[in-house]
């Protein structure tokens, strides 16, 4: 995946706008990538200057030890209070419109974990 003009900075705004480090709501397709898919946390990770923000899912289903997914811990976008896992081997790119709402946001240190394990399995950075 080739990017240009992507801001990887950490920069969560409670404002009702997607900024990179918050976990916001959309759709999101499944992997067969047959037009199903459905509303999902997602975690904003970067802003590009086109109106464009790419994230990565959240998934509550434990995935420890697996190289495509990292930890997070619980947090304020589960209502639940379950831990939370990102999932890095499938990045999506999405538009503001197309979010639904702010759920939360990682903090700085849970944020910068998922951006390295992204910049180590993409060469981003």
């Amino acid at each position: 995946m080739r990017l240009r003009g992507v801001r990887l900075s950490y920069a969560p705004a409670r404002d009702g706008e997607p900024d990179p480090g918050e976990v916001v709501w959309t759709w999101v397709p499944y992997e067969e990538n047959d037009g199903r898919g459905k509303d999902r946390p997602v975690v904003v990770v970067a802003a590009s200057g086109a109106g464009d923000y790419l994230a990565v899912q959240l998934t509550s289903k434990a995935h420890d030890g697996d190289r495509d997914f990292v930890a997070l811990g619980p947090g304020a976008w589960d209502g639940e209070g379950r831990p939370s896992w990102a999932r890095i081997d499938r990045v999506f790119r999405v538009r503001a419109a197309g979010m639904r709402r702010e759920a939360a946001s990682l903090d700085a240190e849970r944020y910068d974990r998922v951006v390295e394990a992204l910049d180590a399995r993409y060469g981003w950075g």
